[in-house]
């Protein structure tokens, strides 16, 4: 059985039980304490963090890795294009989600520079404002088809509150978009309850 060490409050980890929900398979979370982690992190992830995937012998951290194995593992329902082309343009779209949106998450996360704050929640605002326009003729990133772009980018939509970034009128599209990925099954019960109260 695979075994998900995850943080209660880590945006990352959220992606995870999120495609583990969405597959609807057997899986064990185990919640770890981020500021009191036990040894054995160390050991499964030279990174120290979480989330981290196991299953039998196989050691997996970074919660895009951890998505593609799952997916590919247990296709159904396919969360990666099958066309191998348009499944480089989504690798390509969670590599610039990485680069663009959730690096300044990091420092929303860890740092207590107010000034990096401030400037991390400006560029998500900014970055996230751009996407709209993709959501006013399409129900999800990719086009009709729920996937792993959706999957990746909710747990930051889940927290725009939390983390005090408030998105102009021009990304309406954008939240109505939103509304649909959080009325997922699946993202309901993937929600633990420290991320249930990050929404007003």
């Amino acid at each position: 059985m695979m075994v998900l060490y995850s943080g209660t409050t880590c945006p990352f980890s959220q992606r995870c039980r999120f495609v583990l929900f969405e597959k609807g398979m057997d899986f064990e979370i185990k919640d770890v304490d981020l500021f009191n982690k036990p040894e054995d992190i160390n050991v499964m992830n030279p990174y120290g963090q979480v989330p981290i995937l196991v299953e039998r012998d196989l050691i997996l951290y970074e919660s895009n890795i951890i998505n593609e194995y799952i997916d590919e593992r247990f296709p159904h329902p396919q969360l990666m294009p099958a066309d191998p082309v348009m499944r480089a343009r989504a690798r390509l779209f969670l590599f610039n989600f990485e680069c663009e949106l959730f690096i300044h998450v990091q420092t929303l996360e860890n740092s207590n520079n107010q000034k990096a704050i401030d400037k991390g929640k400006l560029l998500i605002r900014d970055r996230l404002t751009q996407l709209a326009p993709i959501l006013l003729k399409n129900k999800y990133l990719l086009g009709d088809d729920f996937s792993m772009l959706d999957v990746a980018i909710a747990p930051l939509l889940w927290r725009l509150d939390h983390y005090g970034i408030d998105l102009p009128k021009s990304a309406a599209p954008l939240m109505k978009y939103a509304e649909r990925i959080f009325s997922r099954p699946a993202y309901i019960e993937a929600l633990t309850p420290s991320e249930k109260v990050m929404r007003r």
